[in-house]
């Protein structure tokens, strides 16, 4: 159901239809690893009821990544332990509140990687989140459980995150529209922090009209004008299928880069899952440094690994990838001088399988979204299906989180879809 068919349902039956979605749309295994925890039925109910007539969002459920506090629900960041050593919100996340005014239905809380801090869907504590029409294969993340439950229809709007490309992968992985935000915004500001530079909002949809739409309430796109220009870069080390389907799904928008300008940034953009892994990696430890050793047996295995790997970091390491960082910002800075967007493969290869959930894989992600995350670059995602019923996805990737190209390119693949 797209937003038009959660419009026309009656309160009642709306809330009637997002109970049984929840109930019996997913596993029950799958719904404990992506459903942190529900919204009383008559409070949603009431909350449909009561969805302001005008709203632009009137009557949409949604459900909102763990790291966002909403009233009545714990904020567990998909830890063991948040709850214990966080101080109690007074007030909602701003992302909340404006859902709220723009009249969608808050249904629950979705969980994710433990801390937001992977992009494999694992959570060691709640379980993995698998994609929805492949079992085994894993939803992406760390917006996991927000992917999953837009993947397999349950809500149309669900509320995530990304720092290194927890909204591009995810969306990738499950054939969904997404769309990142910038740091810094307030609407990321109160949400459970990752490396507070590169943290940004996002949000999820199954359909591009439904994130135009979602887009526009919360963010407010600047009107259209003349077509946009833009090129497809096309990185290395992209599958074989990925890097084809890609190829033809760029050509909706724009034609591929010419060889200089690709050499230049395909060179440019190459430290940069290194780069973003220092800088970032500190952020993090700074913020973990005081759970870290007292909390140890209470982090998933994989988070301990991280905060190992990070807690290491030397001055002389991240002195080292500052001229790699200044690089990258030059090249977009450049870049958005003489054009109005990149379109850039966002994963480079389908759902991975839970044994391909290895370090080595998570650099090829990070090849393709740290780019825009050392920048700090709003995008948008846009999935491509892939022959083996699988998905990747495109970034589309402005300088303006208001930009145009986002209508644009939001509606030009709607009109190709049909």
């Amino acid at each position: 159901m797209n937003f038009g068919e959660w419009q026309r349902r009656e309160p009642k039956e709306a809330a009637r239809e997002l109970r049984r979605r929840l109930e019996t749309f997913l596993p029950e295994a799958q719904r404990r690893a992506a459903v942190a925890s529900l919204v009383p039925d008559d409070a949603v109910e009431a909350e449909f009821a009561a969805a302001p007539a005008g709203g632009p969002l009137r009557g949409i459920p949604c459900m909102i990544k763990d790291m966002y506090d909403v009233r009545g629900l714990p904020t567990l960041g998909g830890s063991s332990f948040l709850k214990e050593v966080r101080p109690a919100p007074e007030r909602e996340s701003r992302i909340v509140r404006d859902l709220r005014a723009a009249g969608a239905v808050i249904a629950g809380k979705s969980h994710l990687f433990e801390f937001a801090w992977g992009l494999t869907g694992e959570n060691a504590h709640y379980g993995d989140c698998e994609h929805p029409r492949f079992p085994g294969r894993t939803s992406g993340g760390s917006s996991s459980g927000s992917a999953v439950l837009v993947a397999a229809g349950i809500v149309p709007l669900a509320i995530g995150s990304d720092t290194g490309g927890s909204i591009r992968v995810p969306s990738s992985f499950c054939g969904l529209y997404g769309y990142r935000g910038v740091p810094h915004d307030p609407r990321i500001a109160d949400a459970v922090a990752l490396a507070p530079s590169f943290d940004t909002v996002g949000w999820l949809a199954a359909d591009p009209g439904d994130l135009l739409a979602a887009t526009e309430a919360l963010v407010g796109l600047a009107p259209p004008g003349s077509a946009p220009r833009g090129v497809y870069l096309e990185m290395p080390d992209l599958d074989p299928d990925v890097a084809l389907a890609c190829r033809e799904a760029a050509r909706v928008l724009v034609p591929p880069a010419e060889a200089s300008l690709r050499d230049e940034l395909v060179v440019t953009f190459a430290p940069a899952a290194e780069t973003y892994g220092v800088i970032a990696g500190l952020e993090s430890w700074k913020l973990h440094k005081k759970w870290a050793d007292r909390y140890r047996a209470r982090y998933g295995p994989l988070l301990q690994d991280r905060l190992d790997r990070s807690r290491t970091i030397s001055p002389a390491q991240l002195a080292a990838v500052e001229p790699s960082r200044a690089s990258i910002l030059a090249a977009w800075s450049a870049f958005f001088s003489t054009h109005d967007f990149l379109v850039m493969a966002a994963a480079p290869f389908e759902a991975l399988a839970k044994d391909a959930c290895v370090h080595a894989n998570r650099l090829r992600l990070l090849n393709l979204t740290a780019p825009v995350s050392l920048a700090g670059l709003p995008a948008l995602t846009i999935p491509v299906p892939l022959p083996s019923g699988l998905s990747a996805g495109l970034q589309v990737i402005a300088n303006d989180p208001k930009s145009a190209v986002f209508r644009w390119a939001l509606e030009a693949f709607a009109q190709s879809s049909d």
